[in-house]
């Protein structure tokens, strides 16, 4: 979902990194890189946490609707020395352009990463996904089992038969002209509103964000909404997820979940408003060996709001004899940690 910031971040200029052409900076936590990844008709942004030593495995972490790669950076910054990590920008999303084709559908937007691991000839990595960028990761996972090391989904974007209330805006953008509504409906909210009201979904706890991480957050949604694909990008991504929902047979996500081979680390928070807590026994079962971690107080950004926990606990995933492309793990772990201190993020 939407992005916020660390504090103590810096500011890269794009042109002078190769981005591409947008008003404003790009915002980088310490010891952070960009690069920008250009395929024929497709061009993604990529934060690098190079890893504290050679010879460590690749990493690829993948957002969800609305956010950006700098959903990830304290995540990486507490795994760097277990992973080589990297985090695109979708096409549309953060500092990425939309594709050439606008097909911002799961199997789209799987379809982008498997090119550029491909091109970048990284994998197998331990992919990492977040809302919708769960539900890619799952695809690609189940599609590409020779790009993926281990599985880790933070509250993914799989089908539920009864959506909470609190997600049903974020499915009513995939309603033909609904997006207008909602920009004229919006058109008068201040961006430190839009923000107030997005940590107030994303957060179990909103008091959690420290002011100079909300500061930065507002100045992000002021950028992309000047953005002329704003709209668009949301629209479509929110239609392609619907249509994920609603699609059977093999190429189902709960099927395809049942098909992953890789190690898989589920993450789901009890307070999350997007994605069903009740989901979480499902998933378990649903992932061959899969290991759960419940996080009774998180949001749906557990890996923003707890990165300490969920860093360990991706560890314990390694620790298990994860590390080699399609492991068996068959121990099914179900770990419930209380987060009222640990792992502030």
């Amino acid at each position: 979902m939407s992005s916020t910031e660390l504090p103590g971040v810096r500011s890269a200029d794009p042109s002078s990194s190769g981005q591409s052409s947008q008003v404003g900076a790009v915002r980088l936590a310490e010891g952070e890189q960009l690069r920008t990844d250009r395929l024929p008709g497709l061009e993604m942004n990529v934060r690098v946490r190079p890893a504290t030593r050679a010879g460590l495995p690749a990493a690829l972490f993948v957002h969800g609707l609305g956010g950006s790669s700098q959903n990830w950076s304290a995540l990486m910054a507490r795994l760097e020395d277990s992973v080589d990590g990297e985090a695109l920008d979708l096409p549309g999303f953060g500092w990425s352009p939309p594709p050439a084709d606008r097909d911002y559908s799961v199997t789209g937007l799987a379809r982008a990463v498997i090119r550029h691991l491909d091109a970048a000839g990284r994998g197998p990595v331990h992919l990492f996904g977040n809302s919708l960028g769960g539900a890619v990761s799952t695809r690609i996972a189940a599609v590409r089992p020779d790009l993926v090391r281990t599985l880790t989904l933070v509250s993914p974007a799989l089908p539920e038969l009864r959506v909470q209330r609190s997600a049903v805006p974020t499915a009513l953008l995939a309603v033909p002209g609904m997006a207008g509504v909602l920009d004229r409906l919006t058109r008068g909210l201040s961006a430190e509103r839009r923000t107030r009201g997005l940590t107030d979904l994303l957060y179990g706890d909103p008091a959690r964000v420290k002011p100079e991480v909300f500061e930065a957050a507002v100045e992000e949604m002021e950028r992309r909404l000047a953005l002329p694909y704003f709209w668009d990008a949301m629209t479509r991504s929110s239609r392609g997820i619907v249509d994920a929902y609603t699609l059977g047979g093999q190429h189902g996500l709960w099927r395809q979940a049942q098909r992953v081979l890789a190690p898989t680390l589920l993450v789901y928070g009890g307070r999350d408003q997007l994605v069903s807590y009740r989901m979480a026994r499902r998933a378990a079962a649903a992932f061959p060996g899969s290991r759960l971690l419940s996080l009774p107080e998180a949001g749906h950004v557990a890996m923003m709001e707890y990165p300490d926990v969920v860093a360990a606990a991706f560890r314990e995933l390694l620790a298990a004899g994860a590390g080699s492309v399609n492991g068996a793990n068959t121990v099914k772990t179900v770990t419930t940690v209380n987060t009222d201190e640990d792992g502030k993020g």
